[in-house]
């Protein structure tokens, strides 16, 4: 390989991809060929010469320092794509932290309402064991203002009456004997529990049946 083929290469392998960048140093150094064979039949002067060495040095330079700053743009993008998924994480975070919090609200606030809710309850209870069918019909409109205003906002009532007993969403406070069902169903529910999403704000006080056929587990999928 020549010296000029050997330039050539070296400034296609620190400049890949780029054709017409290629195809002007090619066009240079085929001039440059031209002089140094022609200088090698000792038809040129030392300064000729010279001049040929400066410009395939030129070439070099030129081909070296395009290589220089494709690879600062190189670094350039890459902290640029860094920082952009930085910021995205962040963004993400920060979201992610506002909905935790607005949550938090929420659940605080459906919490300082049970009470409440409770309160109705026994009301209507009293009311229906005692007769006071006006107070009744009134008390039952506010309830169910109450309970659909709290629902709109995620508030779900757990009433299990009658289901499979669940840890999760339920206390037992009492056992029952019923062998006509099976064991771990609750019988009654003293206290209805409430959760909001998946977190359950309070449990269900129940009560559950024991001496029944033990319950078949579900199968897992």
């Amino acid at each position: 390989m020549s010296y000029v083929d050997e330039i050539y290469a070296k400034v296609v392998e620190q400049n890949p991809g780029e054709a017409e960048f290629h195809q002007a140093v090619k066009e240079v150094l085929e001039s440059l060929r031209v002089v140094i064979e022609a200088n090698e039949d000792g038809q040129l002067d030392e300064e000729l010469e010279k001049a040929a060495a400066e410009a395939v040095a030129g070439v070099i330079e030129e081909s070296e320092a395009v290589a220089a700053a494709k690879a600062e743009a190189a670094d350039w993008q890459d902290k640029y794509v860094r920082l952009h998924a930085e910021w995205d994480t962040y963004r993400r975070r920060m979201a992610e932290q506002r909905e935790a919090e607005k949550a938090r609200a929420t659940e605080k606030l459906m919490e300082s309402l049970l009470p409440v809710l409770d309160d109705f309850v026994r009301t209507v209870d009293y009311a229906e064991t005692n007769g006071e069918a006006g107070l009744l019909g009134g008390v039952k409109a506010v309830q169910a203002k109450l309970t659909d205003t709290l629902a709109k906002g995620g508030l779900e009532v757990i009433n299990p009456e009658g289901e499979a007993f669940d840890a999760l969403a339920c206390q037992a406070v009492g056992t029952v004997d019923d062998p006509s069902v099976p064991d771990e169903t609750v019988a009654q529910v003293y206290q209805l529990g409430y959760r909001m999403g998946d977190k359950v704000l309070r449990p269900a006080m129940v009560t559950i049946t024991t001496g029944g056929p033990k319950r078949e587990k579900p199968e897992e999928e």
